[in-house]
């Protein structure tokens, strides 16, 4: 793996230029229409330490409530269509992920790790719906790692390495068990949409219940991105990029627990992007 790889300054202005361009529309919509979306993870990070992008960073993190998140997909499909595809795997059964990425159509962002699947990957916003979690412990953590499980057995069924946090030897074995249950999947002609479906059914296990927390359960760790509802409320703007973005109440409490001192930078080494192999602009050939 050795270090990440950093993009020209200018390419990731530029990259950075198309995100925030998806971001207004997406916010246009969620403004028209009321529906409640806000920023987590690293774009939290990078609203309160540097008033927008960490500076090697190329996405955007927003979260949704189911809720919001449904009829936000509805409304882009129908009013926008022409401008945005909804990569998931409702819509693209190959697609690796949990997550929806809002592309921008006519761009490209292929990820060396997801070379070899079969998805249309442009330059997009990274969305994250929020499903109830038990408020039961126990329930809740079979919930947990129920949907981290199979969120897991999805990215192995497409893709035999997928990126590690750890390093070496660690890795490497890793790797090994990867590549075996990748084989394996294939063998038994484990196709993704039951995986899927199975990852889904744990997510929204309790849809219908009114529970304290929500959160996004197929994540490297199913405890990162846990919202809780009585300290996340009122949502407040924090400013990204120029604009005024919706941050939980209690940000600074969910990227502690996440990533500890945030307000330190991170070594070179540590620093995470998503560099890609194959990159196009909107309207133009290839980088």
């Amino acid at each position: 793996m050795g270090h990440p790889e950093f993009y020209e300054p200018e390419t990731l202005k530029r990259l950075q230029g198309e995100i925030l361009s998806i971001l207004d529309d997406f916010m246009a919509v969620c403004d028209k229409y009321h529906l409640e979306y806000f920023g987590i993870a690293g774009t939290g990070i990078g609203a309160v330490r540097h008033r927008g992008f960490i500076p090697w960073d190329d996405d955007i993190d927003i979260a949704m409530p189911r809720h919001d998140f449904d009829k936000f997909i509805k409304i882009i499909q129908k009013t926008m269509g022409e401008k945005y595809l909804v990569l998931n795997g409702k819509n693209y059964p190959n697609y690796p992920l949990m997550t929806t990425r809002l592309v921008k159509r006519g761009t490209v962002f292929a990820e060396k790790v997801m070379k070899d699947v079969d998805c249309p990957f442009g330059i997009f916003l990274d969305l994250y719906v929020l499903d109830n979690v038990s408020d039961n412990p126990i329930l809740y953590q079979i919930q947990s790692w129920e949907a981290w499980f199979y969120s897991k057995l999805l990215i192995l069924r497409s893709i035999p390495e997928p990126t590690l946090a750890q390093k070496g030897i660690k890795a490497k074995l890793i790797w090994s068990v990867c590549r075996a249950v990748h084989r394996g999947l294939e063998l038994l002609s484990i196709e993704p949409e039951g995986i899927r479906f199975r990852c889904e059914q744990a997510c929204r296990r309790y849809r219908k219940q009114k529970t304290r927390r929500m959160a996004f359960l197929p994540d490297t760790s199913p405890y990162w991105n846990v919202v809780d509802r009585e300290k996340c409320y009122p949502l407040q703007k924090l400013e990204f990029e120029g604009r005024m973005l919706n941050f939980p109440a209690n940000l600074d409490e969910m990227l502690r627990s996440m990533y500890g001192d945030y307000m330190v930078l991170p070594p070179v080494e540590k620093r995470k992007t998503h560099y890609p192999y194959r990159l196009q602009f909107s309207e133009e050939t290839s980088e």
